[in-house]
């Protein structure tokens, strides 16, 4: 059973599942998402671990923050676990969630006993030309009217454009999902591919003593999916690429997608 928590201090909406004695995982969502996405894997993850989702500021049910620098964002989640009392956490995230889980492991390695990476590009020459639904949503000049007037049908599409495999997009994710501002969203954007343009995410990792664990779609249609070698740079890294699918292995291969989370949390000490 759910567990869900007031902001804290770090201005953050948070869920529990699992027991709290549990070794602790923290799973953080990707740009344009909630905490909800991780739904599908929480039951198997739970069995395991105290498992924390956040709501990142601006999304979801966190109110907006004066600035969406990946640094900063990194900070609040440091924040949280300090009020959680938690050391040693083994961090995930999901896309641009990946940035977030690096920087927190680049400000306090104490915190971070570990690092999964689910489609997180690790360069801007990875990127990829967006599916056109996602570019009418997202950008000018239809973008900033058409966000607010979106309906729960074309939030579910504008997820599952991303995927290779059908999806059932999870009902929370969808309200997560209509909490985000078009100026908030356009804001993550650009702080995310600035925190990538400074310095690429294996660069980044490559200095830090940390197990890493990297999941890729071989049908990622948001980054190149041979673009998840430039990991193999990283000293222990390990790389799985999942056939067929696309961005979202949490929904589109969820059970795959825990299982490989779940042998590296076990084995990541």
């Amino acid at each position: 059973m759910s567990e869900y928590d007031a902001p804290h201090s770090s201005g953050m909406h948070v869920v529990h599942d699992g027991p709290r004695q549990a070794p602790p995982l923290l799973l953080i969502h990707g740009s344009g998402a909630a905490g909800g996405c991780w739904g599908p894997m929480v039951p198997a993850l739970a069995g395991h671990h105290h498992v924390i989702r956040v709501d990142l500021p601006g999304c979801g049910q966190s109110p907006p923050a004066p600035s969406y620098d990946v640094p900063a964002q990194a900070g609040r989640v440091a924040a949280l676990l300090d009020d959680l009392g938690l050391r040693h956490v083994a961090v995930a995230g999901h896309s641009s969630g990946g940035y977030t889980a690096t920087a927190l492991a680049e400000q306090r390695p104490d915190l971070v006993r570990s690092l999964a990476l689910i489609s997180t590009g690790p360069s801007l020459d990875a990127f990829l030309p967006q599916p056109l639904l996602l570019r009418i949503l997202l950008g000018p000049p239809f973008g900033p009217i058409l966000w607010s007037r979106r309906s729960d049908a074309v939030i579910r599409r504008g997820i599952s454009v991303t995927a290779a495999r059908p999806v059932d997009v999870p009902d929370d994710l969808v309200a997560g999902v209509r909490g985000i501002t078009y100026r908030a969203f356009r804001a993550v954007l650009r702080r995310n591919s600035a925190y990538v343009a400074e310095r690429s995410v294996p660069e980044r990792l490559a200095i830090l003593e940390v197990p890493v664990l990297v999941i890729f779609g071989s049908a990622d249609p948001r980054w190149d999916p041979s673009s998840a070698h430039q990991y193999d740079a990283v000293p222990g890294a390990r790389v799985e690429l999942l056939s067929g699918v696309g961005h979202l292995p949490i929904l589109e291969a969820s059970e795959t997608t825990s299982e490989l989370l779940l042998g590296f949390t076990a084995t990541d000490h």
